[in-house]
């Protein structure tokens, strides 16, 4: 799961906060602010699983399951997600270079160390 790719539109970007400062005013994230997100979580098809914000300062949103696949992903502003499983938000204090994990939707997020795999 990578910005990385550069296949996003950029008409799509300039309708949506790429970057914002962070750390974001009270621990909850800014309206308009986009994520990279796996298209199966944003149908609602998966759950949120997966929370990472890059050392690009960068937010990618997936299952866990099937990220790793670029043409699945898609631009969207993160606000859906937490409209939809507000335990999403629980992660707007994540700080760069770390990734939020879960096993469902039910357990905790537990925080980690992330970096891009081509980076390791």
């Amino acid at each position: 799961m990578s910005p990385r790719s550069g296949g996003l539109e950029t008409s799509v970007l300039s309708e949506i906060v790429r970057r914002h400062d962070f750390p974001f005013p009270g621990g909850t994230f800014p309206v308009g602010l986009g994520a990279v997100v796996n298209r199966r979580v944003a149908s609602g098809q998966s759950p949120a699983l997966v929370v990472v914000h890059d050392d690009e300062n960068d937010w990618l949103v997936g299952d866990g399951e099937t990220d790793g696949d670029d043409s699945n992903l898609m631009v969207l502003h993160i606000s859906h997600l937490v409209a939809r499983d507000p335990c999403v938000g629980e992660t707007a204090t994540l700080p760069a270079g770390f990734v939020a994990w879960r096993s469902s939707m039910s357990d905790p997020w537990i925080i980690e160390p992330w970096m891009y795999p081509d980076d390791e």
